[in-house]
């Protein structure tokens, strides 16, 4: 996905991506989030996750470092934290310009729901959309922590990303305790 150059408003690192996605919400923000997980900002990984927002409303989502769109480039970014958001301002002619490539096109709380676990985030994202003309018609009106929850459990991707990370993590603490005997010992 090529992305015009925007005007760069904040850049910050966050625990939860919930909390870019409720502040472009807030802001009704044009324009586009570049989300870098800590996988690449500590171990130099590649890949980023690209969301464009029309009055703050997500649209289109794409991952640089597996080339995937639209809830595929979603399942890439549902990774555990912290995150560096960089967020950019677009004009409505520059968005729409890119906005026409329907591979990459998410459902408007979509990302609130699988990437930051925040339902009422991703109802609030609904009205939004409702508001200006951005909900699909294939998107039911309600969405319901049920919902979400086999969203996300039914996302294996994602699953074994947070599985992966805290084994890491344990293996990590481990090392810096001096219990690696005793970690040896869980692993067999």
């Amino acid at each position: 996905m090529k992305v015009p150059r925007g005007r760069l408003l904040r850049s910050r690192v966050v625990s939860n991506p919930a909390t870019a996605f409720s502040s472009v919400l807030d802001d009704s923000l044009t324009g586009y989030l570049v989300f870098e997980p800590q996988d690449t900002l500590l171990l130099d990984d590649q890949g980023r996750g690209v969301m464009t927002v029309r009055n703050g409303v997500p649209v289109l989502v794409y991952h640089t470092g597996t080339d995937r769109g639209g809830a595929d480039g979603l399942a890439d970014l549902a990774v555990p934290g912290p995150y560096k958001v960089d967020v950019f301002e677009l004009s409505d002619e520059e968005i729409e310009r890119i906005h026409d490539a329907d591979e990459l096109r998410v459902r408007p709380g979509e990302p609130a729901e699988r990437v930051a676990g925040a339902p009422n985030l991703a109802d609030r994202t609904r009205s939004r959309a409702r508001e200006h003309g951005l909900l699909p018609d294939d998107v039911a009106d309600v969405s319901t922590n049920e919902d979400a929850v086999v969203s996300f459990l039914s996302d294996e991707e994602r699953i074994e990303a947070i599985k992966r990370q805290a084994r890491e993590d344990a293996k990590r603490q481990a090392t810096e305790w001096g219990l690696n005997d005793e970690f040896a010992e869980v692993d067999r």
